[in-house]
């Protein structure tokens, strides 16, 4: 099916935006199902005959809530009926990272203290201060490594700016004891890699940090870490590649994945294949006016399921979690390309059945190495295998009135997937789809 990339630049969509665009303006819970509720019903027949406001949405990478204190946004997530968000389990795949961290240590101890101080130091690249994933990474390797401090309940999350005394306030010194021999793990220094521009999860911002560091205290830097590989890979590629140091990110793209092979730590895959087939899935079925568990945890008249192995429904959510699995040189082999759509839900769609309808999905930022690299082209394929035809839009990563400028005329769609720059901002698109 031909898809239709949507430029940032493209004077037509412009021209929308000025006839009809007037923009405004991980936290989880316990109690875990693989079924949500049936929302059979839904009458989607066509753009033209229902109301943007209760057209199919789905949010997704970045959950409507308070970037401050990650409280969902209850109302955006429940804008109609058939709204949901889909992402990833947030803070399994943050114990996840640290845990591999942790063991990665432990099992090279012998060799990981490169100055031989006793000290294992370690670098932090933060991706953004503000998403509700970065801290939930923050938190779960400071954790994993006893370098956590509390912060109203929680554990800091804080850059330390420098920290090469261990004297800083957002974390402490931790410690590991291997074959009888206790060692002290310390923060060394972390920051928001933020450019001049504004956009957040910066690679080349990640590549300047690390080069100012190694500069300043090199030797002692035996561990570096990155809330995404994005980072991870500029700051590997950078230095840490030529110094032999473990380098670890996260979301198993295809480059740090085969990274591994040259000394890059690890990763940990968040199942790209499983979001990218919810962010649509969820909508086909709206769409279809059928059970919102079709073709997900029910198979579907195609044979397309998932196992609760890969995912966890929070019906109070309303929301998707896949869930993350650590990719190390054990296993990086089975991750090496991330673009593959997942087997189980792999079968065309019949579009005598599932008749061919349009989606407006934004990427918040088009130079994002995992979304543009791994989750769109997963979603460009499995489009094709629902039968919708997708319109991506690509911002720059930097702010909301870039992306919501091209959502001019709503009418022309039959459903919605949002990616929003910054977590708060929801009511900026559904102001839009409100007029």
């Amino acid at each position: 099916m031909k898809k239709k990339i949507v430029l940032m630049t493209m004077a037509a969509i412009l021209a929308f935006s000025t006839a009809a665009c007037g923009s405004s303006g991980e936290s989880s819970s316990s109690d875990t199902t693989t079924k949500a509720e049936d929302n059979s019903g839904s009458d989607n027949s066509g753009s033209g005959s229902v109301a943007n406001k209760d057209k199919p949405l789905v949010w997704f990478n970045r959950q409507p809530s308070n970037s401050s204190t990650g409280e969902l946004d209850m109302t955006a997530l429940s804008f109609n009926k058939d709204t949901y968000y889909v992402g990833f389990d947030a803070n399994q795949g943050a114990e996840l990272q640290g845990t591999m961290v942790k063991e990665y240590i432990e099992a090279n101890i012998d060799t990981i203290d490169r100055n031989g101080d006793g000290v294992i130091g370690y670098v932090l690249a933060i991706g953004d201060i503000g998403h509700n994933d970065s801290i939930a990474r923050t938190r779960g390797v400071r954790k994993a490594l006893g370098t956590g401090v509390d912060k109203d309940g929680e554990i800091n999350s804080e850059p330390v700016g420098t920290n090469t005394d261990g004297s800083a306030k957002a974390v402490q010194d931790g410690s590991i004891e291997v074959g009888g021999k206790t060692y002290k793990i310390r923060e060394l220094a972390s920051q928001e890699m933020k450019n001049s521009a504004g956009a957040t999860w910066d690679a080349a911002t990640a590549g300047n940090a690390i080069g100012t560091w190694s500069s300043s205290f090199g030797d002692s830097i035996d561990v570096v870490v990155s809330n995404n590989d994005g980072m991870g890979m500029s700051m590997f590629n950078a230095w840490s590649r030529d110094k032999k140091v473990p380098t670890f990110g996260y979301d198993a793209n295809n480059d740090a994945v085969a990274a591994i092979a040259e000394g890059y730590g690890g990763t940990i895959s968040q199942h790209a294949d499983v979001q990218a087939y919810l962010t649509l899935r969820v909508l086909r079925n709206a769409l279809d006016g059928v059970d919102i568990d079709t073709g997900i945890g029910t198979a579907d008249e195609a044979g397309n399921v998932l196992s609760d192995d890969v995912y966890v429904y929070r019906e109070e959510e309303r929301s998707y979690y896949a869930l993350n699995v650590a990719v190390t040189a054990e296993n990086y082999k089975d991750f090496t390309d991330s673009t593959k759509v997942y087997e189980p839900v792999s079968n065309q769609l019949d579009e005598s059945k599932h008749a061919s309808k349009k989606v407006w999905l934004n990427i918040y930022n088009a130079s994002d190495n995992f979304l543009s690299s791994t989750y769109q082209p997963l979603l460009e394929k499995y489009d094709d295998l629902m039968n919708l035809q997708v319109d991506y839009i690509g911002g720059d990563g930097q702010t909301e009135s870039n992306i919501t400028n091209r959502l001019g005329n709503p009418s022309q769609y039959d459903a919605f997937a949002i990616n929003m720059v910054k977590t708060d901002n929801a009511a900026s698109y559904t102001a839009l789809l409100n007029q």
